[in-house]
């Protein structure tokens, strides 16, 4: 049996394996508590709502979606996603989503699919999957990838979450 530490790695490694190859890629990461989890990361990430709500409401303005990757595999839809502030377009969050699509409804899957509207208020509207599980908390030095969505230098620590 895994350890709880085990567990977790392999939650992130499988999300992350999704589109990377190899998970420095994206960044180093560092499991941490949410204690450790500076303001206003532990803001952000400490809680069991979809982080679109939370992302508007600390930031004060609605987001966009921005999807850099998506692909259907199976039963599962799968994307690589940015929240971007509607008034100045910066990045605010970085994602990646597994979602098993025979659990929603025709109507849901297609505005998922279509790519248009944040994860988060699609699924918030239709009354689905509105309980978020945290898993886990992570320390992330950033990656090439990462700090360029993030405008900000590799190697520089951001803050992320695991959840259901």
């Amino acid at each position: 049996m895994l350890s709880e530490l085990d567990e977790s790695s392999a939650q992130l490694y499988s999300l992350i394996g999704l589109f990377y190859s190899s998970i420095s890629q994206l960044g180093d990461f560092q499991k941490v508590i949410a204690d450790q989890c500076p303001d206003p990361y532990r803001q952000l990430l400490a809680h069991s709502s979809h982080m679109t709500v939370t992302v508007e409401r600390f930031h004060h303005q609605s987001v966009d979606v921005q999807v850099l990757q998506s692909h259907v595999a199976g039963p599962h839809y799968q994307r690589k996603i940015l929240l971007r502030l509607k008034e100045d377009g910066r990045a605010v969050q970085f994602g990646i989503v597994r979602l098993t699509l025979g659990l929603l409804s025709q109507a849901v899957q297609a505005q998922i699919l279509s790519e248009r509207v944040p994860l988060g208020r699609v699924l918030i509207e239709n009354e689905v999957l509105r309980q978020v599980r945290l898993q886990s908390f992570w320390q992330v030095k950033c990656g090439d990838e990462l700090a360029s969505a993030f405008e900000t230098q590799t190697g520089m620590f951001t803050y992320g979450r695991t959840a259901l």
